[in-house]
């Protein structure tokens, strides 16, 4: 999707530039992406023209870069989550990211990878079934790659989740 940053579009704000209902309207949608047009417009309190216009002006500015469905990951067979750092070997180091997070990203164990700055290259939150598949992962799809020098792996107990985060570009 195309990114308006900074530009007028339909004479909507600038991307950078929300006011009061739109972070209304982002902030609704965050907490429960399925409402309707007309479930959300009466939510705040205004037409529902004005809340789909609105709405399609966040998507098409790229405030909102979509919807997502939350999945209970225990019922797919998947509940337990781990998160793994990933430390790569010094050495063309440009290529060796560019190849890893393009091999792992893909794998249906990940939930989200995280590209990083400082002592890890990457965190990557997993999700299997149990501590045999844990293991399975990091030795087959980390370790065995040539440019990973070491791993850690945390077992995550729980967590919360405020809101899906948008990719960063």
């Amino acid at each position: 999707m195309p990114s308006h940053a900074g530009s007028t579009s339909k004479n909507l704000p600038p991307t950078n530039v929300l006011d009061e209902l739109d972070r209304a309207i982002v902030a609704a949608l965050a907490r429960d992406g399925r409402l309707s047009n007309a479930e959300l417009a009466a939510r705040l309190d205004v037409a529902p023209s004005t809340a789909h216009a609105r709405t399609r002006g966040l998507i098409d500015r790229g405030v909102i870069t979509g919807f997502h469905a939350s999945v209970d990951q225990r019922v797919v067979g998947a509940g337990l989550h781990a998160m793994v750092h990933v430390t790569l070997r010094p050495g063309s180091r440009q290529e060796s990211i560019v190849d890893f997070a393009s091999e792992v990203r893909g794998l249906p164990q990940v939930i989200q990878m995280f590209f990083l700055g400082g002592s890890d290259d990457f965190l990557i939150h997993i999700a299997v079934g149990d501590s045999s598949e844990v293991r399975a992962f990091v030795v087959e799809h980390l370790s065995a790659q040539r440019s990973v020098a070491n791993t850690r792996t945390s077992i995550i107990f729980d967590y919360h989740r405020n809101r899906v985060a948008a990719p960063f570009h």
